[in-house]
């Protein structure tokens, strides 16, 4: 079910986001329909796991002790 919402904004901004919803090929409402669902949806929480897996490919040996590398990395200045 739908529901009416009445908001004020200002005449400059109004204007532009009618051209822009015209270019977009939607609607005033459909636009502010769509920015609520997005600031209401749930944050999705990443794991570590997750965190790494975006970091990509690596060539980092799985038995390495990282503590050391990080330390020969930083006497190398890198």
């Amino acid at each position: 079910m739908k529901a009416r919402l009445n908001l004020t904004i200002e005449d400059n901004l109004l204007k532009k986001t009618k051209l822009y919803a015209e270019a977009a090929n939607t609607s005033l409402s459909e636009l502010v329909e769509n920015y609520f669902k997005e600031v209401t949806k749930p944050a999705k929480r990443k794991t570590f796991v997750d965190m790494v897996k975006e970091l990509g490919r690596h060539d980092i040996d799985i038995n390495a002790d990282l503590k050391d590398l990080y330390y020969q990395d930083k006497k190398h200045g890198k």
